[in-house]
């Protein structure tokens, strides 16, 4: 069962929100809601669990319960790990809101596994599976499946919403590559989210024994890739999640500084909003 640290707070003030653009609520690990000015509500990896105690250990709050979620048009997914697709965070999402998964097909085998039809009340028609390439009409979104470099996972995806407001880049728990090259020339992407973090012992999820792990891009990783991205607006995160992962976002301002991309950086903590 998920327990919010902070009750219902998150869920009405997203609710209650009438931005003039896009706002973006940013959920900590790599959890986003987008709104726009018309009430299209987008939920990108929101993540609620607390880890694997013992092996992960979330250090953030839970900023919400996802039964008290009312108003979702799309929640999308960007690869299959437990912190991007875990069901007690989102199969009650799409319960009580009918909104519809869009996610890689790695992603939706885990809603499969997890019986996510069977223990909520979702149907089989609010899964969607998306490839790179794809595009799709979310409201007042448009949004294209793009590529991503997460050597971690078996099929990640990353995410371009565009709104007339400005486009927005999901890039789930990419590394550079030079795939995004062509990213950053297609796009004019105002804002990106690229996770970034620290090495660590981390024990094994099989033995429990303490190995050495580098999950998210470093200082100069996630720099790169924002190059290449030709971010205007660099949004790092996954930095606040995991015990023993963490990192200083703000150091990164050293790591910009001399490079035309990212233009600038935006720092925010779990619970706070910005603009698109």
């Amino acid at each position: 069962m998920i327990h919010s640290d902070w009750g219902d707070w998150l869920p009405t003030t997203v609710a209650e929100a009438d931005p003039d653009g896009v706002a973006i609520w940013y959920l900590g690990c790599n959890g986003f809601i987008l709104k726009g000015h018309e009430g299209t509500t987008i939920f990108i990896d929101p993540y609620l669990g607390t880890g694997d105690p013992g092996r992960t250990l979330r250090m953030v709050p839970v900023p919400f319960d996802p039964d008290d979620v009312v108003e979702a048009d799309a929640l999308l997914c960007t690869h299959e790990h437990s912190d991007h697709v875990h069901g007690e965070s989102q199969a009650p999402i799409l319960a009580n809101t009918g909104a519809t998964m869009y996610a890689p097909d790695d992603s939706l085998a885990v809603a499969e596994e997890e019986g996510w039809a069977e223990t909520w009340d979702v149907s089989q028609q609010q899964f969607h599976e998306v490839a790179e390439g794809d595009t799709l009409t979310v409201g007042e979104f448009d949004i294209t499946v793009e590529v991503a470099h997460d050597p971690d996972a078996t099929h990640p995806v990353s995410y371009v919403i565009d709104h007339d407001a400005g486009t927005f880049f999901h890039g789930g728990d990419s590394k550079p590559h030079e795939k995004f090259e062509r990213v950053g020339e297609e796009y004019n992407i105002d804002l990106g989210v690229l996770a970034f973090g620290s090495a660590g012992m981390i024990p094994d999820k099989q033995t429990r024994v303490p190995k050495y792990t580098k999950w998210y891009a470093d200082e100069n990783e996630i720099i790169d890739a924002a190059r290449a991205l030709k971010l205007d607006r660099l949004l790092p995160s996954h930095w606040d999640m995991w015990k023993g992962l963490t990192a200083d976002p703000t150091a990164l301002h050293d790591h910009a500084r001399r490079f035309e991309y990212p233009k600038r950086l935006e720092i925010t903590e779990i619970g706070d909003c910005v603009s698109l």
